[in-house]
């Protein structure tokens, strides 16, 4: 079953002599469960994809559709909840928040949506990422590859349909690196999680169930 289906999606800037395709005509599909790897050189439109994917940006034209829902029907407060409960981000820069424990990072989403979070799931999760010893600590006082984690349980504590992930490692050393994409590859397997990671790294790539390349704004290969 399909999670994300994109279809025919364009994001073009400026006119005439100007214009700028960064997406042209980008069609895939992601099933549940699946880990996908979209690799492409800086300027690609691997990031104005994972930005369109996740609500983050509009495109010139074509559709998202996650979860069975067409997010481009979704505008101001309806697209944040429908971030909120079906897409967990993890970004390079971690995102977290400096001045709360890292427990309070990871239920943050689950309780701004005003819900209850699922105790024995985080816990879970938590010991997957070998982060229960460090749930009262402050992110600052973590290590690169430590935030991350946390960064990566935020992500799954609410139970998303899909995780995208930009650049996860981009920040970390190699081994950190190493270590942090074996975490995603086994939550991903664990918890059947849909997962959609960007990357310049072919070595990195290839730790997915699938590769997808994109070059110029158009996939030229792993869309099968």
């Amino acid at each position: 079953m399909s999670i994300l289906i994109a279809k025919d999606l364009k994001k073009y800037y400026g006119e005439g002599d100007t214009l700028v395709k960064a997406l042209d005509g980008v069609s895939l599909c992601v099933e549940r469960g699946e880990f996908v790897s979209i690799i492409g050189t800086s300027g690609s439109g691997k990031s104005t994809l994972l930005h369109m994917i996740g609500g983050l940006d509009t495109p010139t034209s074509g559709s998202v559709i996650i979860d069975d829902k067409d997010i481009s029907t979704l505008t101001g407060d309806a697209l944040c909840i429908f971030r909120r409960r079906k897409i967990g981000f993890v970004f390079q820069s971690f995102n977290l928040v400096p001045s709360i424990s890292v427990y309070d990072n990871i239920v943050l989403p689950i309780q701004l949506d005003g819900k209850k979070e699922d105790k024995a799931f985080i816990e879970n999760v938590v010991e997957t990422l070998g982060l229960t010893e460090k749930l009262s600590t402050l992110p600052t006082k973590l290590s690169g590859g430590q935030q991350q984690r946390v960064a990566i349980a935020r992500a799954l504590a609410s139970k998303p349909a899909i995780i995208l992930a930009d650049e996860p490692t981009g920040n970390l050393d190699s081994k950190t690196s190493q270590d942090v994409l074996g975490l995603i590859k086994t939550t991903s397997k664990k918890y059947n999680q849909t997962i959609v990671m960007i990357t310049h790294n072919d070595e990195i790539a290839q730790l997915a169930d699938r590769i997808i390349r994109i070059e110029d704004g158009r996939i030229v290969k792993g869309n099968e």
